[in-house]
């Protein structure tokens, strides 16, 4: 049996809807997660890491009050400090990223996802 597909999503972000909409035209049914309140775990987190092959500062919204608060740009910060960071803070999360058959893909732009399905 295969994985479902996932979308981690922000319904106040228009990428994120924009993404949810070209699944749904696709006749894709994903899981929905509300990262904001359901956020992912560390190792969810590093796992998605790892399919996107990216460090953890790519995966951040380095825009985000708290990224300058948590001095996260501090070079000093391991991977797993990092990671941590993003689980207790998940709006610093990059948005959406969808998981389909063992590959990640951020939806910036939306149609980013399409490579995976």
């Amino acid at each position: 049996m295969t994985e479902p597909i996932r979308i981690f999503h922000n319904p106040r972000c228009s990428k994120s809807r924009q993404a949810l909409e070209l699944l749904t035209s696709r006749g894709v049914e994903p899981e929905i997660i509300r990262y904001l309140e359901t956020p992912p775990t560390a190792q969810e987190l590093s796992d998605i890491l790892e399919a996107l092959d990216r460090q953890p500062r790519e995966l951040m919204r380095t825009g985000e009050s708290e990224f300058k608060e948590l001095g996260l740009d501090n070079p000093d910060l391991s991977r797993d400090q990092l990671i941590a960071a993003m689980v207790t803070n998940p709006k610093l999360i990059e948005r959406p990223i969808v998981l389909a058959n063992g590959k990640a893909a951020v939806g910036r732009p939306p149609e980013n996802i399409l490579t995976i399905l």
